[in-house]
């Protein structure tokens, strides 16, 4: 198993177990309104809970036919995910949401979730998010070469703060569950 958080800067095949956090559902832009709704309900509960600070992540998808950069961004859906310490008591999670509803009512949302990955293939991706499919194309063609199918949803890990507008400095792990 590699690291969570590590990737090479070319497509590779990867296997990764359940890992546990924070996770809040929902439907529209990157970086807009309700994204960013739930983004902050996500930081405050991690607030709450005592947790350090851990890379934001998005599992993203499109309920329509069309491939998905073909889709109006406003109707993609996510899961957003900040990964938890692991043992963190889901009760310190449920006080957490309590303690900052008023302040982030979105907080009533947020679930301890635990997933895997499991296989997948992989890559670092440095750029802006408009340069990914690029990347996804090779990451496809990795795919394609190792007889895979896609097997779950496009997982990003934001290592870069998602806002940061400097191209040389964006870092996204891309990841697609495989079988």
């Amino acid at each position: 198993m590699k690291n969570w958080y590590d990737a090479a800067h070319e497509p590779e095949l990867a296997e990764f177990g359940p890992v546990t956090g924070l996770a809040i559902t929902g439907r529209g832009e990157p970086g807009g309104a309700a994204y960013g709704t739930a983004v902050g309900a996500l930081y405050a509960v991690l607030g709450a809970v005592g947790a350090p600070m851990a890379p934001l992540e998005g599992q993203w998808w499109v309920e329509d036919e069309r491939p998905p950069f073909d889709v109006p961004r406003e109707e993609w859906w996510w899961h957003l995910f900040l990964r938890l310490p692991d043992g963190t008591d889901a009760a310190a999670v449920r006080r957490a949401r309590e303690d900052v509803r008023t302040t982030a009512p979105a907080a009533s949302r947020v679930q301890l979730v635990t997933f895997a990955d499991g296989s997948c293939v992989q890559m670092l991706h440095r750029g802006p998010y408009s340069d990914e499919p690029a990347s996804l194309a090779r990451m496809d063609a990795l795919i394609e070469a190792e007889g895979l199918v896609r097997s779950g949803l496009h997982h990003e890990i934001y290592l870069s703060d998602p806002r940061e507008q400097d191209p040389e400095k964006m870092r996204t792990i891309l990841r697609q569950p495989v079988r």
